[in-house]
């Protein structure tokens, strides 16, 4: 079993699947991890997406009168409605919702410049991070990767998991943010503290 895997309650997949297929509109409480707070939505489903073991499913949501993406696992007692569901194009869809890097990849767009060490690149110079990035391999076998995003948060993970090996040359902003992120998870191994003191 992978640990990362967040599991879906089988009648809310089969709420979900239902609304998809019979084009209706669904009701259901919804857990914002990143404010810790709940809301009551009414979507119109669009489609689903099956993305690092992890089920979503975009939809247009009558709240915010805009498109929305919602992890399946944080949705809690989904209804099936009468109303229609409301169509919105593909198209429209994969614009608004598939800009930027990751999962949530809407919202306003910049660009990451990333270099590898040429460690690194060996790897990096045969993945896709998104579909309208750039490579360059540089003299001294690193690679120069340039990709859009617009919500960090997923960005930055997969920054630190290459530690060393890869440096944000731009924006400033993601520098900064990748820099504290790495002073913070430096502070649990601090030589003051001595470790940690769970037993």
């Amino acid at each position: 079993v992978n640990a990362s895997m967040r599991p879906v309650e089988a009648p809310c997949f089969e709420s979900v699947s239902n609304a998809l297929l019979g084009r209706k509109r669904l009701h259901f409480s919804y857990h914002t991890r990143s404010r810790n707070t709940t809301s009551d939505r009414e979507v119109s489903p669009q489609r689903l997406i099956h993305y690092r073991n992890t089920w979503y499913l975009d939809g247009w949501c009558h709240l915010n009168q805009d498109l929305r993406r919602f992890a399946l696992d944080a949705v809690r007692g989904a209804t099936l409605l009468d109303q229609r569901a409301k169509d919105v194009a593909l198209r429209s869809v994969e614009a608004q919702l598939d800009r930027g890097y990751g999962i949530y990849g809407g919202g306003e767009l910049h660009q990451a410049v990333l270099r590898f060490s040429a460690e690194a690149a060996r790897w990096v110079a045969n993945e896709q991070w998104h579909p309208r990035q750039t490579r360059e391999l540089l003299p001294d076998g690193s690679l120069r990767l340039t990709l859009p995003y617009s919500e960090d948060t997923e960005l930055l993970m997969d920054l630190m998991r290459h530690g060393p090996h890869v440096e944000v040359e731009a924006p400033a902003e993601l520098r900064e943010r990748l820099q504290e992120r790495l002073r913070a998870a430096l502070e649990h191994y601090s030589p003051e503290d001595g470790g940690s003191s769970a037993q």
